[in-house]
Parts: structure tokens; sequence; C-alpha cells
């Protein structure tokens, strides 16, 4: 992963999941990693643990539908290591629910997080990228972002405008933005545990009995980065194998 080693990479949702997953492995590759997350508890655990492992990790508490924290953050990394070499918008939500339940709370909070918060983590970035000319920005969409299920309407709406963003940024480039999307379908993680709908919740758990571990997806993002500067890989989808849809 010589591709990987030295470049600096911030993580937003690192506290858990495919963040606290991916960063791990990076790690070990040798990236030196600015992660964010609202639970200050979890970074602190995290960042001691990898330099603990003979990483390099700093944390800031950030809140990405916050878009001064955002840009607090991107701040904080160029202060700390001089540049930004990748931006992994991780940070999500997933409180699925039939339309009719009318849970429009949960839509907005979808819509902050999932939506506002990439666009704000690409704003915060992009002007240091561009000044550096180079730059790699990846997205973490949904295999709802190709495929509308019953209860995903909203959240598959946020993870197709994430789809469509990634490949903007692409087109948009110049030969100096790299703009990876990528798709996961079931991973254990704790997306699932935000669905407030009973109904939804208990279809969700048992398709979810199937769910790969978050090192699958974290390869995957380690894949992209590692490549040479003149490729970019654009799109991946990772499903269980046992996953139909």
């Amino acid at each position: 992963m010589s591709e990987i080693n030295g470049k600096v990479v911030i993580i937003t949702g690192a506290s858990s999941g495919l963040g606290k997953a991916t960063a791990q492995r990076l790690a070990k590759g040798g990236a030196k990693l600015v992660l964010a997350a609202r639970r200050e508890e979890r970074l602190v655990e995290l960042r001691d643990t990898i330099r603990e492992q003979g990483g390099d990790a700093i944390y800031q508490v950030t809140d990405v539908t916050d878009r001064a924290q955002v840009e607090s953050l991107a701040r904080a990394a160029k202060e700390a290591y001089g540049r930004i070499d990748v931006l992994i918008n991780n940070a999500g939500l997933m409180p699925l629910s039939p339309l009719d339940e009318l849970k429009v709370d949960e839509w907005e909070k979808m819509v902050d997080v999932n939506i506002k918060g990439v666009l704000f983590g690409i704003a915060a970035v992009l002007p240091i990228m561009r000044e550096q000319h180079v730059g790699h920005i990846i997205n973490l969409s949904s295999i709802a972002g190709h495929k509308v299920f019953p209860a995903s309407a909203v959240y598959s709406a946020t993870k197709y405008a994430v789809r469509a963003l990634s490949e903007g940024l692409r087109q948009e480039g110049d030969g100096e933005i790299r703009s990876t999307n990528i798709s996961p379908g079931a991973v254990a993680t704790e997306l699932t545990s935000k669905i407030s709908d009973p109904e939804t919740a208990k279809g969700v758990d048992e398709m979810y009995e199937m769910a790969i571990d978050p090192d699958a997806i974290a390869r995957a993002i380690a894949y992209a980065i590692e490549q040479p500067a003149d490729v970019d890989v654009n799109e991946i989808i990772i499903r269980p194998t046992r996953q139909p849809l």
C-alpha cells in the first residue's frame, strides 16, 4: 500500500462501523489520519489504539451538519499535517420507514447528514486540494442509491444524491481531483440501530443476518486510494454474496 503511506486522510463518522474499520486499515498502511465524529470518547479510544500500534492519528469532534465545524476540521488537518490528500465522507444515517409514517423529522436528519454533510465536506477540502493540484474525495453511498426498496424512499433519495455528487465531482475534477463512490449492501454496523419503525426494523434485522464485516468496505476504500495518481476508481458496489437485491 505504498500509495497510502504518508497520505493525510480525513474520515467522518470515524467512531464506529465503516469509519473505524477504514481508519484501522489505513493506519496500517501508513496514512496520517484525521478522525471526525460526534462521540469524543470513541475518537480518543481509536486514536490511542492507532498510536499504540505505531500509527499516526489525531481527532476532532465534528457534527457534519454544521458547516463551521466541518470547515474547522479541514483547517485542523491542514495545520497538523500541511495538506489534505483524501476526504472520506462516511458519516450517514439510515432511519428507514414507509412514507405513510410521515417521519418528517427523520427525513430532515437524513438530508442534513447524508447530503448536506457530504456537501460541507467537499466545500471544506476542495479549495485546499485545488491549491495542491491533487486530491481524492471518497463518498459513501449505498446499494439503496442504486435501487429503491419499500421504506427506503427518503434514504434512497439521499444516497442517489451522493452518487450524483460523486459523478459531478469526477467530471469537474480536471485531472486533479479523484472521485470515488462506494455503495455498500448489508454491512454489520450501527446504521440499522436508528430505525424507529418497528415493522421496518424487524425486516431489516432479518436481512442483516447476512451482513458482512465493515473491513470488507475498508479494503475497497484502501484499494481506491492506493491506485496510482492517473487511475481514478469511480464506483464500487459491495454486497454480501447472499444478498439478492
